[in-house]
């Protein structure tokens, strides 16, 4: 097959928003700039990291032979695997991508890296020294951002793992960064520190690292001392993060299970990583979900929630609520959902209505953390 021009307009970014495109500015940005990078390349030759919608890797597969292998793509958040996996439905490049995490195996021998740049310095540095361990010695690295949500922090941590780095022209707001000649290279290894008793480690890009939060650290400290609901019935940490509070809970309960679900990579692979340094992971059992779709209506008695409220940089209400409405559905009539939220964005309603009678627990200036009754 010769190369098919994908037509970006065709994508739908997921979950469905009408206001949003499936690709940006960086994403055209980026293909335009590794365009010669990629010619004479197989899809087995081809890694995508951080790819939004899948506008990256889709492109890739459409342009490159189809007995040439699959594109190995990574993409942190579930959604985004998901829209990945529904964009290459609708365009018939499904047989062509494969999604992979964060390991060797994703990047073995690669020649070519397309890299959404994350946010977080420590989540790039986890990625370039992967590749630079396992990708082939000519690989190229193509990453690329918005303006606004770039560093010269950045070229310093890619200059960590690359002999060499070029700064493309800005287009559009947005920049790419192309890094060769890789060395150093070394595999992820979460952050460890013990806080109040509990070993926490976090890979790169999880919310707080392996710190306490203020508004975390609050609900811990407010959590009640008995739980509701039969002892066989799991405590659910949803969005869980490193795993802090999933295994709180565990060590004050030592006769209960935890349930911990979030729907980030790193963070699940942080959370196991607590659970097995605190010698819980016999009681907590961490899945990567989108909220806790995995479990049937009107299974557990107690969920504690921190819910986050950005998707990528953006922020996003949306988040909150699918968390509140799919823990209203998981919880038994009687059983509780524990929340602590930043106290400007006035959850409370939005918890009567959803779960159930809402009551504060406890509130600092920054911090509200309430606890909800299933009806």
């Amino acid at each position: 097959m010769g190369p098919v021009t994908l037509d970006l307009d065709a994508l739908r970014p997921y979950p469905a928003r009408p206001d949003r495109q499936a690709h940006d500015a960086a994403d055209r940005l980026l293909l335009d700039e590794s365009g010669a990078e990629r010619q004479g390349l197989g899809r087995q030759d081809i890694v995508v990291i951080g790819d939004i919608y899948g506008a990256l890797a889709l492109t890739c597969a459409s342009e490159t032979p189809d007995d040439s292998g699959l594109v190995r793509v990574h993409q942190d958040p579930l959604t985004a695997e998901r829209a990945l996996a529904l964009n290459a439905q609708s365009t018939g490049l499904e047989a062509s991508v494969v999604s992979l995490p964060l390991d060797a195996e994703l990047v073995q021998d690669a020649r070519l890296v397309l890299l959404r740049l994350p946010r977080s310095l420590d989540s790039l540095r986890d990625i370039a020294g992967l590749i630079a361990a396992h990708a082939a010695p000519d690989a190229a690295v193509f990453a690329a951002g918005r303006l606004k949500h770039m560093s010269l922090g950045m070229n310093d941590v890619l200059r960590e793992h690359f002999g060499t780095l070029d700064v493309t022209h800005a287009r559009q707001k947005s920049r790419v960064l192309i890094a060769r000649d890789p060395h150093n290279g070394r595999d992820p290894e979460p952050a460890r520190a013990e806080i109040g008793g509990v070993v926490v480690c976090a890979f790169g890009g999880v919310f707080a690292g392996p710190s306490l939060d203020i508004g975390t650290r609050l609900l811990l400290d407010n959590l009640p001392a008995t739980t509701p609901g039969a002892t066989d019935d799991p405590m659910i940490d949803l969005a869980c993060g490193s795993g802090i509070v999933g295994a709180t809970l565990a060590l004050r309960h030592p006769g209960l299970r935890v349930y911990a679900s979030d729907e980030s990579s790193a963070a699940v692979a942080s959370a196991r990583a607590t659970a097995i340094a605190n010698g819980i992971d016999d009681r907590m059992s961490v899945v990567r979900d989108d909220a806790l779709s995995a479990l049937p209506d009107a299974s557990v008695s107690f969920i504690a929630l921190n819910p986050p409220f950005h998707r990528g940089a953006a922020l996003d209400g949306t988040i909150a609520r699918h968390l509140f409405t799919d823990a209203a559905r998981v919880l038994r009539p009687g059983g509780e959902l524990w929340t602590v939220w930043n106290s400007a964005l006035q959850y409370r309603p939005g918890l009567e209505r959803v779960v159930g009678p809402t009551h504060q627990i406890a509130r600092t200036p920054k911090f509200t953390v309430t606890a909800s009754t299933r009806r």
